[in-house]
Order: structure tokens, then C-alpha cells, then sequence
């Protein structure tokens, strides 16, 4: 009989896959789909730090966006090393086949090279999932995973199930397996992100990990429910919700473009050669609230790598500046 994951669709399942569908249309009909380099580049970077803090990596997104550019940050090597491999794993994952072991091999050996011992391999023993120091999850025996995930694979190129909930439970059942000794959590959810991607070229920029990243303590109760349950339901909706929520973010940021470009212009035309601090900057726009200021032009203007911070190692620092690196 052929292998088919336990899980169940749900009226709160179907209205969630209708209210994505509908959004996608929307952004689509607005011409978002093509998303421009930059908002991609930024989308990629938010990915990469979300999905690296949900595994306890302790960088920053401005240290991340710093390590991306190349240029030197303070911090453990290991957490440095984590990016960097992220970042090659993400650049090659569009490319990659999601229904090809060998891809998925590719990929874990790209993202852990150097950070476990067995990089690019199924592991070798026993394995469990931890939310701090709870065992959530013991994996099955590791003489089984290389068979099960062929089985997943399989599944999940040949069944008719809706592409968004197919990624959903392949996420889960990934996670339920858990084939590697180390890098499971980035490997799942990178792996969901290119079976939707294979189904809408939208996905392959969405940064939906950072909708993970704020809800880590649900997501980490939501799969150890379904696993006593031995039903995905609740995390496919879980899943299915942080994606909406996304693309909703998606659609707003593109919404408010020209708003953030203006204020980026201003900020931009009142800038010279010389570094200046947070205060300097807020007194030539004639900005006195400093969130509002920090969200609506330091912030756009150095995700879209029009300034840069002088000391990006330490965001928070007394003695920051920042110096203009190109113009519009």
C-alpha cells in the first residue's frame, strides 16, 4: 500500500487555503509577484536571521545583513559560520529539485558544512526534538529515516492534495523523521518554502520563518499536540496561518512603497559624505519622534543598502553612526 502522512483537513483548513488563494490573486493582479531585487534581497536576509534564531542563533538582523554585505561582525564564530552557510544554501535552493533526495543531501551539506560532522548525510543514531530542554519528539531509529523520506518524497510528488497543505505536511512529517543529526528545523522549513516556490514564484522571497520566529513557542506546542495525536491538522493550520499573515505583510509593504520611498529620498538628499549619528539625522528631516523615525527612514534606507551603519558589529552602540554608501 502506498505510504500516505496522517493528517486531517479541517473547515478551518479550507477557509485558510481560500483566504491565501484570494491574496495571492490580489498581490498577482498588482504585479507583487515580480518582486523587485532589493525587497527580495531584504526578504531573503529576514529569512535567514528568523530561521537562525528559531535554532538559537544569537545575530541580529542588522549583524546578519552586515555578515551578507561582508563585512567583519563580533560574535560566535559558530553563529558567523550559520549565516554564511545559510545564506550559499538559499542562493542554490531555487535551482534544487524538492522531490530528489539527492537535492535534499545537497542542501543540508551546504547549510552544515563545517557545523556537524555529518553534513550532508542521514544521520547515523538517534535524535530527538527539544523546545528548550523538554523532549517534544524522539525520532524514529535512524536505520529507518532514509526509507521513510523517500516515502515522504514520493507522497509528496505524486498526490493531488492542495500544493499549500502538501507543504504543510511534508513540513510536519520532515520534522516527525527528523533524517539529519543537526539542521532539521532550517532544512524543513527551507524545503517547504521550495515546494511552494515549484508552485508560485511569489514564495521563493516570502519570509514566512519570521512569522515562525514570533509564534517559536507555539509552533514548538502545535507540533508536539500532533504528535500525541498522530494528526498534522493543527500544524498545517498553524502553518497555513503564518503564511497568510506573510503574504498579507507582503501586499501592505508593497502598498506603502512610495510613502517609504519618499521619506528614504528626504533622508537621503540630507545626507553627505561624513557619518552622522541618530540625532543628526532626525534633525535635518526635522523628525523628533525617534520610532517613528527609526521605522519609517533609517530602517528602509539601510535595508535597501542606501546607508550603512560604522559600527554594524554593535547596532546598539552609543558611538553609532551612519554614512551614506550610494545614491538613489
Amino acid at each position: 500500500m502506498a505510504y500516505k502522512p496522517p493528517f486531517t483537513i479541517s473547515e478551518k483548513t479550507v477557509n485558510l487555503v481560500a483566504d491565501i488563494m484570494e491574496l495571492i490573486t490580489r498581490i498577482i493582479l498588482k504585479e507583487v509577484d515580480v518582486i523587485n531585487p532589493k525587497l527580495r534581497r531584504n526578504n531573503r536576509i529576514k529569512t535567514i536571521q528568523a530561521s537562525l534564531a528559531i535554532e538559537n542563533n544569537s545575530l541580529s538582523l542588522e549583524q546578519v545583513t552586515a555578515i551578507i554585505n561582508g563585512k567583519r561582525v563580533l560574535g560566535p564564530g559558530q553563529d558567523i559560520r550559520e549565516v554564511q552557510n545559510a545564506y550559499e544554501a538559499y542562493e542554490k535552493l531555487l535551482d534544487l529539485n524538492p522531490y530528489h533526495i539527492d537535492s535534499l543531501l545537497t542542501a543540508h551539506k551546504l547549510l552544515m558544512d563545517d557545523l556537524t560532522k555529518e553534513s550532508g548525510k542521514f544521520r547515523s543514531g538517534g535524535v530527538g526534538i527539544f523546545a528548550g530542554e523538554q523532549l517534544v519528539h524522539m525520532a524514529p531509529p535512524a536505520h529507518l529515516v532514509r526509507e521513510q523520506i523517500e516515502q515522504l518524497i514520493h507522497w509528496s510528488k505524486t498526490s493531488d492534495v492542495h500544493p499549500l497543505i502538501k507543504s504543510c505536511v511534508f513540513h510536519y512529517e520532515f520534522e516527525f523523521i527528523h533524517p539529519f543529526t543537526d539542521g532539521n528545523g532550517r532544512i524543513g522549513r527551507m524545503w517547504q518554502t521550495l515546494i511552494l516556490y515549484k508552485w508560485k514564484k511569489i514564495f521563493g522571497w516570502l519570509p514566512v520563518e519570521s512569522m515562525i520566529k514570533e509564534r517559536q513557542d507555539e509552533y514548538y506546542k502545535v507540533f508536539g499536540v500532533c504528535d500525541k495525536a498522530a494528526d498534522s491538522k493543527l500544524f498545517i493550520d498553524f502553518l497555513l496561518q503564518a503564511i497568510y499573515d506573510s503574504l498579507l505583510e507582503l501586499e501592505q509593504t508593497e502598498q506603502v512603497g512610495v510613502q517609504v520611498t519618499e521619506q528614504v529620498i528626504k533622508l537621503l538628499s540630507v545626507m553627505g559624505s561624513m557619518p552622522l549619528s541618530n540625532n543628526e539625522l532626525m534633525n535635518l528631516v526635522g523628525i523628533k519622534h525617534r520610532p517613528t523615525f527609526r521605522k519609517n527612514y533609517l530602517l528602509p534606507a539601510m535595508e535597501h543598502g542606501f546607508i550603512e551603519m560604522t559600527i554594524p558589529d554593535k547596532p546598539n552602540s552609543s558611538k553609532q553612526k551612519y554614512v551614506k554608501v550610494k545614491d538613489l
